[in-house]
């Protein structure tokens, strides 16, 4: 169960990832909060009295204009919640931590490289593959438990 709630946090720091980056394409058409109240269906008090206030950035008659993808962060949010409690009950905060940054880094770099998401290109390079394995050897050393 060990490796699999390892899994499982790492699994959630790649949904972290790919929620951040969706949340930040739906906040470039929407706003920045308008794009978390659509993201939280369940939506914040404090969000909707800032709205209510004209305290948001953003135009809602944007709203169909946002590609229908940005608007997946509130599902992803839905598995990050659930996986990240399920690996810190199982490994506690600091293994499941460790495994969610190698994730969400790894995850990152991917898709900065393709541009996925309507995000910039990165060009790819050597270093950044040497940089998450060297991330994800040190993961390994804080997770290492001698027996």
């Amino acid at each position: 169960m060990f490796v699999l709630a390892l899994a499982a946090a790492a699994i959630s720091g790649a949904l972290m990832a790919i929620q951040g980056t969706l949340n930040s394409g739906l906040s470039k058409v929407l706003g920045l909060l308008e794009a978390s109240f659509v993201v939280h269906v369940i939506g914040s008090l404090t969000g909707a009295v800032l709205l209510l206030f004209g305290l948001g950035q953003g135009n809602w008659r944007q709203a169909f204009q946002a590609p229908w993808f940005t608007y997946l962060g509130g599902i992803l949010g839905i598995g990050i919640v659930l996986l990240v409690a399920l690996a810190i009950g199982e490994v506690g905060a600091a293994s499941a931590t460790t495994a969610i940054i190698v994730g969400q880094v790894g995850t990152a770099v991917v898709i900065d490289l393709f541009g996925w998401f309507g995000m910039e290109k990165a060009p790819f390079s050597y270093l950044k593959v040497v940089g998450v394995f060297l991330l994800a050897v040190g993961a390994w050393l804080l997770l290492y438990r001698p027996k």
